[in-house]
């Protein structure tokens, strides 16, 4: 597992440094872009684009501009995130904030040329058009108000109430569950997967992304604040599933989803790389 994600993540990287680099009189937005779109981070959602890719059939390196789009609007939605008017985090991935270095508008416009750019990214990519499109429309439902940016509005209204279990759950359903399904499914969707494994992939994601928060918000309680690059303790004044079931019940609510989405996997042939990832999230320390 460990060399199949070091080469999907040096592919990424490679790809990412190619973007943004025109010698422009707008140089301070592309600069702050790229400040944020390179500051590493576990690239975790290029890499289900890639392996999902392979595992249905398909070219994995010419799914790239597909990976790169979501990587583009995860960054946006990061950038967006940590502006005073949401989280108002000072940093991110070990770094300062995008908002701190160059100011809140820029911050505000990088996040808005990222969103913009993944779309024509994900255009250039070579394959049918059939394809493009569906890639295309599966990425901009999942980032949309039915989804990323409709859960952090359900978020920012949680912060005001007590959320029962059933809006704790569809809040990140959508604002972290949405783009891993994105990216699952435009895996499938670059390399021609039939109904089955797009469904199946629907289903890992869904399991795979419940973990991940669950695993986000036990890190937020008790993780190393420099492992994890930003400060801990930053949802004391949220609705989070540590405060809705405690430490212990979400250690195992984890172990039950991890297991769902690897038995979601029985739809592929080779699934060994997929299981270990599920494995390897669920256990994270950063």
């Amino acid at each position: 597992m460990k060399e199949r994600m070091a080469a999907y993540c040096a592919a990424t990287e490679a790809y990412l440094q190619t973007c943004f680099e025109k010698s422009v009189p707008q140089k301070t937005l592309l600069e702050a872009m790229r400040y944020s779109l390179l500051a590493g981070g576990k690239r975790i959602r290029p890499v289900l684009v890639l392996e999902f890719c392979r595992i249905s059939g398909g070219d994995w390196q010419k799914a790239m501009p597909f990976a790169a789009a979501l990587e583009m609007v995860h960054t946006y939605s990061l950038i967006h995130d940590d502006l005073p008017c949401m989280d108002n985090d000072d940093y991110r991935r070990g770094r300062l904030t995008n908002h701190k270095v160059y100011g809140e508008a820029t911050a505000v416009l990088a996040g808005d040329g990222l969103l913009t750019a993944a779309f024509e990214t994900a255009a250039s990519a070579e394959a049918a058009p059939e394809t493009v499109a569906r890639v295309v429309a599966t990425l901009a439902g999942c980032a949309g108000a039915y989804g990323m940016v409709g859960g952090q509005q359900l978020d920012l209204e949680g912060e005001h109430k007590t959320c029962t279990a059933e809006e704790i759950h569809e809040i990140h359903r959508l604002k972290t569950g949405a783009l891993i399904s994105a990216a699952c499914q435009m895996g499938v969707l670059a390399a021609g997967g039939d109904a089955e494994k797009l469904q199946a992939a629907k289903a890992y994601a869904e399991s795979i992304g419940l973990a991940f928060q669950l695993r986000d918000d036990i890190l937020d309680v008790t993780g190393d604040s420099v492992k994890l690059g930003k400060k801990t303790g930053m949802d004391t004044n949220k609705n989070t599933f540590v405060k809705l079931y405690g430490l212990e019940r979400c250690e195992a609510m984890i172990d039950e989803e991890t297991a769902r989405a690897i038995d979601a996997l029985r739809a592929f042939e080779d699934r060994q790389f997929l299981t270990d990832l599920a494995q390897y999230l669920a256990t994270r320390d950063h």
